[in-house]
């Protein structure tokens, strides 16, 4: 994981980092984070899960993985 995160903040431009993102991920890879990054922000708004999975085209775990993920975040705080 340290190489990943290391690889990533070599990148000096917004494109250079689409660019490395794409050369290690397939594109079905990318949409599955970019859905992931959905998730977090529709919870952060407070939308309902069950809204959210219908939303985003997943399913209801996928959402719930996400609002524990930003549960263990609030508790770190």
């Amino acid at each position: 994981m340290k190489q990943l995160v290391n690889h990533l903040l070599e990148q000096k431009t917004g494109q250079d980092m689409e660019q490395a993102l794409s050369e290690l991920l397939t594109a079905s890879e990318l949409l599955e984070m970019t859905k992931r990054l959905q998730i977090l922000a529709l919870l952060e708004q407070g939308v309902p899960q069950r809204q959210i999975a219908e939303q985003v085209g997943v399913g209801i775990a996928t959402v719930t993985r996400g609002a524990s993920v930003l549960k263990r975040r609030s508790q770190k705080e």
